[in-house]
């Protein structure tokens, strides 16, 4: 692992790293935040997934946790979103597949299955870095994230309910497999056999019987993305039919962008944390 860049803040550390990973076969960077309560003790870690077109950046940039992830002892990361390097496969001309847009699979189908493992990636290789490398209370971790980053917390959480306290999103994509935006990446990614797509699927993990606690949800109302690739209201009639507690909050005005996540950032936090005291 190497440091990129370490700087302090609100008491704690903001650090970029890098590594050779194994999951995606390029150098991998990620962004932590190790709050000043770290300095004594392991800390709550606290999994971030970003969205289409980001990287680590956009949220350590614009999403304003520090201060109260400082405050609540939280340590937050933020993976990338997909492998990156000259020699990735990509589509330059497709903002909604290959980099930038890795939808946290495993994938199968070439060329992408060498360099597109984001799933293991994010629950196994870095997690297991940061268990190393890090002050890290690994027994108390949860996880949330924004539009892509939404689904594949939710679905990660769904398919770890041993590992994660918490889940929470901001404007998930919540039913992949249908949605125009991320249909046509799953196809290229997992094959064309559907059945192979339900594991990457909120809806219909929980549909197949996976179950978590409960999960928090902010939805803008002014999203753009609303009715084209979110549906809300998917995932709270799969939660209603598999009894699963669900906290939709449509928030009235806001639509897809940090100016939203921001805004209820520090509730998220604090709910997370409570459920990792």
């Amino acid at each position: 692992m190497k440091t990129v860049s370490t700087s302090k803040s609100h008491g704690g550390i903001q650090g970029v790293y890098s590594h050779a990973s194994d999951a995606c076969a390029c150098d991998m960077t990620f962004a932590v935040f190790v709050p000043p309560q770290a300095k004594d003790h392991p800390v709550p870690v606290l999994w971030y997934l970003s969205g289409l077109t980001c990287t680590h950046a956009n949220v350590m940039d614009k999403g304003e946790y520090r201060r109260v992830a400082a405050e609540l002892g939280l340590m937050i990361v933020c993976p990338d979103t997909s492998p990156r390097g000259e020699a990735v496969p990509d589509e330059k001309d497709n903002w909604q597949f290959g980099l930038g847009a890795g939808f946290y699979v495993d994938a199968t189908e070439e060329p992408f299955a060498r360099n597109y493992r984001m799933y293991s990636y994010v629950t196994a290789e870095l997690p297991a870095l940061i268990a190393r490398n890090f002050p890290a209370d690994m027994a108390r971790q949860g996880i949330f994230g924004h539009s892509m980053g939404g689904h594949g917390a939710l679905t990660v959480a769904l398919r770890n309910a041993d590992r994660f306290r918490s889940c929470s999103a901001f404007a998930p994509i919540v039913q992949p497999t249908t949605a125009g935006w991320s249909k046509p990446a799953l196809e290229k990614y997992l094959g064309t056999d559907e059945k192979a797509w339900r594991s990457y699927d909120a809806t219909l993990l929980l549909e197949d019987g996976e179950r978590f606690p409960e999960f928090l949800v902010d939805q803008g109302t002014a999203d753009g993305f609303l009715d084209e690739g979110l549906r809300p209201w998917l995932l709270e009639d799969a939660c209603r039919k598999a009894g699963v507690a669900l906290e939709l909050r449509m928030q009235d005005g806001y639509d897809h962008s940090y100016n939203f996540i921001s805004t209820f950032m520090d509730d998220h936090l604090k709910w997370h944390a409570a459920r990792l005291a």
